[in-house]
């Protein structure tokens, strides 16, 4: 079974970076798309950011113009640079594969990023 394991949170001031990564634990095949969701406290998940096989992006519109996703298939992961954080970013950042043959839906465990006002 793959495990998608997310890193780079952590608690930082407002107009901070930060990078998340998420590495999955063995090589993935026949992915359709890679994504960051995120949860605040009290709402529902939302999609910030996703880049699909052919690297075609879709943002939040939200972080336009502050995030970017990219990911490096050699080494299975996906990364979220974070500039000009802001505290209504603060939620838990989940990592999500999805793919084919036969099809799947891989989620990470999620890592906390706190922005400070």
């Amino acid at each position: 079974q793959v495990q998608l394991v997310e890193s780079g949170g952590g608690l930082v001031q407002a107009g901070s970076s930060l990078r998340l990564s998420c590495a999955a634990s063995k090589s993935i095949i026949r992915i359709n798309s890679m994504g960051w969701y995120r949860q605040a406290p009290g709402k529902q998940r939302e999609l910030v950011a996703d880049i699909t096989n052919g690297k075609s992006t879709n943002y939040a519109d939200s972080v336009k113009g502050r995030f970017t996703i990219s990911r490096d298939n050699a080494k299975n992961t996906v990364y979220l640079q974070m500039n000009s954080l802001k505290p209504e970013d603060t939620a838990v950042y989940y990592c999500r594969v999805t793919g084919w043959g036969p099809q799947y839906n891989l989620w990470g465990q999620g890592t906390q990023v706190t922005v400070s006002s």
